[in-house]
């Protein structure tokens, strides 16, 4: 089940969004959104007897974390190696302000402080309820479904800096979407699906959830060790090699396979 937050003009709605995914990962052009009655997160799956063209309606962040978004750091090894960086033995944690977050189509604003700003195609998991200390084995129990993550990084800054927090934690260096799917196993992912990033259309990330040095089950309980987790937040799990710089004009497009596809341009702030 896809479940997006759009608007049509008006307040922001809840819906379940139908038909197929093409190869690109776009839907078809006959796809329709039914809204939902609240935040299915909060007051469950209760459908409206109203029904849009999904090309008729604007897609939002499909979630806002009520608390926050964990990063995870050097989860590909290729990507580890690419900037010099040995992998971490355990799980490499950051977070992202939940106000970083921004939806399809939103422009990414480069501030003035950041002259080298990256693009990092990665997956996100969607935490569906309160939860702490989680096992393993139990992981599935606890993900609402999950999504696409660009993890924008002001590189320079985060050279510069030493560690992550101001790098990455801008507004808008968070965009999520286009929806959440919720009927995904993370045995899908560890069999591997494939990670894209294009930038003004040229393939420049190609790489495959298969190659997470932690999988997604051990990211849950790592995490769920050390801070409760709660509905709505973000585990962004690593970004395969190939980032690089992107600049005000670009635009900058993630696809994961079976997810569909996240596009949002670059503006100066």
């Amino acid at each position: 089940m896809r479940i997006a937050r759009f608007t049509t003009g008006e307040d922001p709605l809840y819906g379940v969004v139908s038909g197929e995914l093409d190869d690109f990962g776009q839907p078809d052009e006959d796809s329709v959104v039914v809204a939902l009655a609240g935040d299915p997160l909060y007051v469950g799956l209760k459908p409206l007897e109203r029904e849009y063209r999904l090309a008729d309606v604007r897609l939002l962040a499909p979630v806002l974390p009520r608390s926050k978004v964990i990063g995870i750091g050097r989860n590909y090894a290729a990507h580890a190696a690419e900037l010099g960086n040995e992998l971490p033995s355990e799980p490499l944690m950051f977070l992202k302000p939940n106000t970083s977050v921004i939806g399809p189509g939103d422009a990414i604003q480069r501030p003035e402080q950041c002259e080298d700003l990256h693009y990092e195609g990665e997956l996100a998991v969607v935490i569906g309820r309160i939860c702490r200390d989680v096992p393993v084995e139990k992981a599935t129990d606890v993900i609402h479904g999950y999504t696409i993550a660009n993890d924008v990084t002001a590189r320079d800054l985060q050279r510069r800096d030493g560690h992550f927090t101001r790098a990455k934690g801008f507004d808008t260096f968070c965009p999520l979407g286009p929806w959440i799917e919720t009927d995904l196993d993370p045995a899908d992912f560890s069999v591997g699906r494939t990670v894209q990033t294009f930038l003004n259309g040229d393939l420049v990330q190609d790489g495959s959830t298969a190659d997470m040095v932690f999988d997604i089950p051990t990211l849950v309980a790592h995490v769920s060790s050390i801070m409760t987790l709660l509905p709505g937040d973000v585990i962004l799990t690593g970004t395969p090699e190939g980032v690089g710089p992107m600049e005000p004009g670009d635009e900058v497009e993630i696809s994961i396979a079976g997810l569909g596809s996240l596009t949002n341009k670059v503006a100066q702030r």
